[in-house]
Formats: structure tokens, C-alpha cells, sequence
């Protein structure tokens, strides 16, 4: 007995194969090759793992299925597949709903990315709150609406870019754009339209740096990131910059300056033991270390944040074509999220109380999310698989919420105890209370003792 070829020239599946090896080691007589080898080394097409809109027709299994194409996918002989070339009948395809106020504005929603644009408005706002500065009202709602506009319509020309390579994408193929919910020339003319109203509001509302800051996040985001996502891994650390320019922007909007006018207003607020004279609250608005510090934890956080999110989706970066660590060389892409998550460690830890946004009780509390996220990454570099990523990118979604929230109580010049009547203000308070009421019963008895005598 020679060889076997009629019977195993089919389709052989991995767990076959090893049982076919066995075989062949235990009968040395027999001999055959496996399917693959017989394939001509043709580059492969995708097409079989795609279906087209006559599988979901509304005759389910009753209606005639067109004859199937004999194609060749990764190296295997397939069965077959459907041909894209056969014209189909047209009740198969799904009518376009009509675009009815309510749905319209769910579709910009959609193509504003909003998750994303919350995630940026709060971050904007979260300069705002931790500026030593006072904030008004119109420009409080002048700044939120604005960042707004500005992300909205960098993440719409995000999506215009995009259609081809989101449509290869599970988690983006329901985008407006991709099921034709919206055409192109329509979506292109609600970012422009936002992209104008969104620095120009900021502009006459808030100030010039923060409109010119708004329009570079635009031009960076819709522009450089979106064009090397399908270029270089560079594009990673250009979306972080766009990361972190909304707290800036928050920080500009309440008059805080990112460039010192010289070199006298740069401080030091060192902790009150190693520091006798008391720190001065506003200074820290001409501080360029705090903008710095704003910057540095929304740059840093966004690696293992995105870091451990294109691990898990890299498939289909890949087949999209996006050119992202998680793709290419998935052990640095967790070597960058480590490196990133201990440097959060001393760029909040020790920068934001050096620079005056928060006492140094802050760097005491924020040690457990540090020492929490930080242990994630360092699992996640170490085994570098999809369960360690997943922890890493679920620890990083309550990390910058927790870290803001620790940030605003400790924020410098904020006395809580005031709020409740505890603190010093309080305290005074109440001796003022206390001395008006001794007033009070001093007068009414000098005026009884007159009405008596």
C-alpha cells in the first residue's frame, strides 16, 4: 500500500491532521499527503468568511440558494461560498428607514462617538474644576459645549475617513456610514458645520487659546491619527496627545497660563513640614507644572487603556489593516502599557502636589488605584494574554474617574469641613453666631432696665 489520495485530498481540520500524523508514525507502510500541501501557493481571498444579504432573506431556509463557487481560503480547500456576481432579487434587501428628526439626531450621536465625546467634555472639565481660578457660568457652558462641537466633528471625519476599513470591522460595522444610514456628503457637512461652530464658540465665549486648542485637537485627530492608523504605530502616541489636550483646555478656559512669562512664576508647593511659609493658592495658575500634570495622566492613561483594548481586538485590526502594536509585535504593546501605568505613579502621585492642584494627602490616597492598575500591567507584560489584557483595560476605565475624584478632594484650598460647618470657617461662624446672640441679649436687657426705671 503505497499512498492514500482520493480520500484525503479534502478539507483536513487541525485535530485531524494530528490524528493522521499518529497514524502514519504507527503504519509505516501507509503514506499520504495532507490537503494544504496540494493548494497552489495563491494569495488568499476573505470573501468565504463573509455572506452576502441573500442568507438573511425573508424566505429563510425555503428559498433557492445560488449555486456555490469552489474557493481556496488560508492554505485549505473550502467547500464553497456564495458568488458575490449573482444577481439577486431584490426583495433580499432591507428599505432604508426615512430620516425623521428624532432619528436624524440619533445618527449624529452616532457619528460624534458619544462615549468618547463624554469622556472628553469630562475630562475638559475636569481643568476647570481643578483650577485655582473662577469660572463663570457662560463660560463654564460656553467651554462644555464647545469641547463638544470640536470632538463631534473630529470623530465625524473620523468615520467619512474610514467607511471601507469599518465596514471589515465586527465592533464598526453598525456605524451610519457603513449601513448607509446617512450619506457621505450629508456627514461631511455636520463636521464641518461642527468644526466651525465648535472653536469659533470658544473663541468669543472663552478665549483664543482655548478656540486654537480645540481646532488643533480636531486637525490632529481627523487628520495625523487618522492617517497613520494605516501607516505606522506612531499613531498611538499621537492619539494620546489628543488625549490630553481637553484638560488643557479646561485649564485655559479659566485664565490658567500654559507657558510661564518668566522663570519667577515656576513653584514649588512642598509639603507643609519641609515649608514654613504658607503656599500661595493662586500662584498655581501661572505654574506651568500643573498644565503639565493635566497633560501627562490623560497621555499616560491612554496606553494601557487602548494597549490592552487592541489586544483583544487585534483580528480585526488586522484585518482592516491597521498597523498598531497590538498587531505587529503584541510584547511591546504590553511593554508600553506597563511603562506608561508606572509612570502615571509619579506624574500625579508627585507632580500634581508639587504644582499646587492638590495637597500632598493625594499622593497618600492614590496609591491603591496606582498599586491596583500598575499590577495589572505588570501581569499583563509578564503572560501577555487576553485575560490580563481584559483586566487591564477594565482597571483603566474606573482608574480616571477614582483619580479625578481623589484629585478634587484633595484639592488645594478646598476645606471640606467648611461645607458641613467643621472646619475653620465654621468655626468662625459660629463665634460670630455666638458673639451676634451676646449682642442680642445685652441690648434686650439694657432696654428692659430703661423701660423699667
Amino acid at each position: 500500500m503505497r499512498g492514500v489520495s482520493s480520500p484525503l485530498v479534502a478539507y483536513v481540520c487541525r485535530s485531524c491532521a494530528a490524528n493522521l500524523r499518529n497514524t502514519r508514525r504507527a503504519v509505516p507502510g501507509l503514506q499520504f499527503r495532507l490537503a494544504s500541501t496540494l493548494v497552489h501557493p495563491k494569495q488568499t481571498n476573505f470573501s468565504a468568511f463573509f455572506f452576502d444579504n441573500y442568507r438573511w432573506s425573508a424566505k429563510g431556509k425555503n428559498a433557492a440558494a445560488p449555486p456555490p463557487v469552489a474557493q481556496a481560503v488560508r492554505g485549505h480547500s473550502v467547500d464553497a461560498t456564495y458568488s458575490s456576481s449573482i444577481e439577486l432579487p431584490a426583495t433580499t434587501y432591507k428599505q432604508a428607514e426615512v430620516l425623521t428628526p428624532r432619528r436624524l439626531a440619533k445618527i449624529y450621536v452616532q457619528l460624534s462617538k458619544s462615549s468618547l465625546t463624554v469622556l472628553v467634555v469630562l475630562t475638559a472639565m475636569s481643568g476647570v474644576a481643578l483650577s485655582p481660578l473662577p469660572a463663570t457660568l457662560p463660560v463654564l457652558l460656553s467651554t462644555a459645549l464647545g469641547t463638544t462641537l470640536c470632538s463631534a466633528s473630529a470623530n465625524a471625519f473620523n468615520q467619512i475617513q474610514e467607511v471601507p476599513y469599518d465596514a471589515q470591522m465586527a465592533r464598526t460595522r453598525n456605524r451610519p456610514l457603513v449601513r448607509r444610514a446617512i450619506s457621505p456628503l450629508h456627514a461631511t457637512a455636520f463636521a464641518v458645520t461642527t468644526g466651525i461652530a465648535g472653536p469659533a464658540l470658544l473663541w468669543t465665549m472663552v478665549n483664543p487659546t482655548t478656540a486654537l486648542l480645540g481646532a488643533a485637537n480636531i486637525i490632529l485627530y481627523a487628520g495625523a491619527y487618522t492617517y497613520l492608523k494605516r501607516k505606522s504605530i506612531v499613531n498611538t502616541w499621537i492619539g494620546s496627545v489628543v488625549g490630553g489636550i481637553p484638560p488643557l483646555m479646561g485649564w485655559t478656559a479659566c485664565g490658567g497660563s500654559l507657558i510661564p512669562s518668566s522663570t519667577s512664576n515656576i513653584e514649588f508647593f512642598l509639603p507643609s513640614f519641609l515649608s514654613a511659609v504658607p503656599p500661595d493658592i493662586l500662584a498655581a495658575a501661572e505654574n506651568p507644572l500643573a498644565p503639565l500634570a493635566l497633560f501627562l495622566l490623560l497621555y499616560s492613561w491612554q496606553f494601557p487603556h487602548f494597549n490592552g483594548l487592541s489586544h483583544l481586538v487585534r483580528e480585526s485590526y488586522a484585518q482592516a489593516g491597521y498597523r498598531m502594536l497590538g498587531v505587529l509585535d503584541p510584547h511591546k504593546n504590553a511593554t508600553v502599557a506597563l511603562r506608561h501605568a508606572l509612570l502615571l505613579v509619579p506624574a500625579t502621585s508627585i507632580l500634581f502636589p508639587l504644582s499646587g492642584l492638590t495637597t500632598w494627602g493625594f499622593a497618600l490616597t492614590s496609591i491603591v488605584p496606582h498599586a491596583v492598575c500598575v499590577n495589572a500591567a505588570y501581569r499583563f507584560w509578564k503572560f501577555g494574554g487576553e485575560k490580563q489584557a481584559r483586566k487591564v483595560f477594565q482597571h483603566s476605565l474606573w482608574y480616571l474617574p477614582v483619580l479625578m475624584g481623589l484629585m478634587m478632594f484633595h484639592k488645594q484650598g478646598m476645606d471640606w469641613g467648611s461645607w458641613i460647618g467643621l472646619g475653620k470657617d465654621g468655626e468662625e461662624q459660629k463665634e460670630v453666631v455666638q458673639g451676634a446672640k451676646e449682642k442680642a441679649t445685652v441690648d434686650s436687657a439694657s432696654v428692659l432696665k430703661h423701660s423699667t426705671s
